[in-house]
């Protein structure tokens, strides 16, 4: 075992010395690996430094080029900036002069336009100055001849102008609300008349004075206050309305209608119609002559169903209530309703005051066309008496101290009673400057005539039956008997048929030719009253070529002791 244990150790000292010898190679194994290592780090190093160099290389050589051809761009980007700006320049100049000589135009063409426009005023100034000569002269001429003055009127659509009442289609339920009447001008009427499967076609209608719908009250009445001065130069006068139902022909003549009831108080006088207007420039007039040289009388009637009936009548308790009355042709041949009230009115207030009583008891019917639909002809007769001091109508009074003495004398010879139209005269002795007073001092009457006929009906469209079918009938035929009368004083009848009906019969003297004439056509725009508008604008057309001859001054003089 010893020898066994030296001889093992022999071998672990063998064993020490051989690993000291492995792990000498080891360790210089090692550092020849670092080193290895090392040499490739550097030639990696080396690698990489030549193909950044070479990168370097390239990238330098790339941006080279292009800073050339950014440098060469930019040089021809500057050379075109420089030709643009050149000819930017060129255009400015040429546009600033340009503007120059626009402005220089601009100076000429306001010069031309300023002297244009004064060529256009004085030709305007010298157009109207025309325009109204021409007027004068037509309307000298038509008194001449006795023409009756026309002016229409179109009213603007309202609520009720659709197809109520008729089953109809929505597409004709839109043609029936179509505008089709126009005024062209201020003396033109157009109408646009079309037929299913038809070409549309104009018709125009020519009258002293057209009115649009946007025209007021005051432009209407603007054309009818002339003749209300020809009342105290002698002359009759008559106003009448003449159109279909629902038309305007009670709103051009009185005014507005608050629930069916007439407002003449209402705030704004602009809506007021022609019969408190016409009163009030009567009794404006009126009160330029001396106090007491004239005063007032009116009545109001209507004819329904072909009967007249006095709209201030009273009963024995002083309430008024309509009385029958009727219509006589007189020895002069004259129409006269025996037994009319006559109410003497002192100022337009009274007389609005009397009319309204009288209208309270007018007969209306609501209908499908017009809920307040007028069932009779209205007539509302202002008669002026007028005091003439010899025989000189035109000068009734030559100076104060004359008016003084003639007022002096007119309140004995003319006492109030008689001019409140009372029959019984003062009974008694007269003393010779009385009597004298009453040979000198003469009455001359003239009457103003305001008519508001009751209005045409198509019986199918307004829907009427029983009693109020029975009226549109009355008033259809006396508006044709109206017609059948102008159509008889235009062709120069012998025989005139005016008592063909109440209306024609009480209108005779107007309409023959004893009063200055003026008819207010009142029509409807729309498609749905097309048929009626026609009729209208016809009738105005035939009653425009009525020749009646001149009308006549009221000359003739009434002494005290004949009243």
């Amino acid at each position: 075992k010893e020898e066994r244990i030296v001889v093992l150790e022999t071998e672990n000292a063998a064993l020490h010395l051989k690993l000291a010898e492995y792990q000498g190679l080891a360790g210089r194994s090692t550092k020849e690996v670092l080193q290895l290592y090392a040499a490739h780090g550097q030639q990696m190093k080396l690698q990489k430094s030549s193909v950044v160099t070479q990168l370097h290389g390239s990238i330098k050589k790339r941006l080279k080029q292009d800073l050339r051809s950014l440098h060469s761009f930019a040089l021809e980007l500057s050379k075109d900036f420089q030709r643009q700006s050149k000819t930017c320049l060129y255009q400015v100049l040429a546009a600033v002069q340009g503007i120059q000589l626009q402005n220089e135009a601009m100076r000429m063409f306001q010069i031309k336009a300023f002297d244009l426009e004064q060529s256009l005023q004085e030709v305007t100034e010298r157009y109207e100055k025309e325009k109204q000569k021409r007027k004068a002269l037509h309307n000298s001429l038509v008194e001449l001849r006795g023409n009756i003055r026309v002016h229409c009127r179109i009213r603007p659509l309202l609520h009720f102008d659709d197809a109520a009442g008729h089953s109809v289609s929505q597409d004709r339920q839109r043609n029936f609300s179509e505008k089709v009447a126009y005024a062209a001008d201020d003396e033109t009427v157009l109408v646009k008349c079309s037929r299913p499967g038809h070409a549309s076609v104009n018709k125009t209608f020519q009258f002293e004075r057209v009115y649009n719908d946007l025209e007021s009250q005051d432009a209407v009445f603007a054309d009818v206050a002339p003749l209300l001065t020809s009342l105290l130069d002698g002359y009759n006068v008559c106003i009448m309305a003449y159109g279909q139902t629902g038309s305007g022909k009670t709103y051009t003549m009185l005014g507005p209608q608050l629930g069916g009831n007439l407002a003449f108080s209402i705030e704004e006088e602009s809506e007021l119609g022609i019969i408190p207007r016409a009163t009030q420039e009567v009794f404006r007039l009126i009160s330029e002559k001396p106090p007491g040289s004239c005063w007032v009388e009116v009545s109001v009637v209507e004819v329904y169903n072909n009967e007249i009936f006095d709209l201030l009548a009273k009963d024995s308790y002083g309430k008024v209530f309509g009385v029958k009355r009727d219509v006589v042709t007189t020895r002069e041949g004259k129409s006269d309703v025996p037994l009319l009230t006559h109410e003497t009115v002192e100022n337009a207030s009274e007389f609005l005051h009397l009319v309204k009583k009288g209208l309270q008891l007018r007969v209306t019917h609501p209908t499908l066309v017009h809920a307040h639909s007028s069932r009779s002809h209205l007539v509302v007769t202002l008669t002026i008496t007028t005091v003439v001091f010899g025989d000189n109508f035109g000068t009734l009074w030559e100076d104060e101290q004359t008016s003084q003495r003639l007022n002096k004398e007119a309140s004995c010879t003319f006492p109030q009673k008689m001019r409140e139209n009372k029959s019984t005269s003062s009974s008694g002795a007269s003393s010779p400057v009385q009597l004298e007073a009453a040979e000198k001092m003469k009455q001359v009457k003239t009457r103003l005539q305001l008519v508001d006929l009751a209005g045409s009906e198509c019986v199918g469209m307004s829907g009427v039956t029983g009693a109020a079918l029975r009226e549109t009938s009355f008033i259809n035929r006396s508006l044709s008997a109206l017609a059948d009368v102008l159509g008889a004083i235009a062709e120069q009848r012998a025989h005139v048929p005016y008592r063909n009906s109440k209306l024609t019969h009480l209108l005779q003297d107007s309409v023959g030719g004893d009063a200055k004439l003026l008819v207010m056509l009142c029509i409807s725009p729309g498609q749905k009253y097309l048929t009626e508008s026609m009729q209208s604008l016809g009738f105005g057309t035939r009653a425009r070529q009525v020749q009646r001859g001149q009308v006549k001054k009221k000359n003739f003089q009434v002494s005290s002791k004949a009243k």
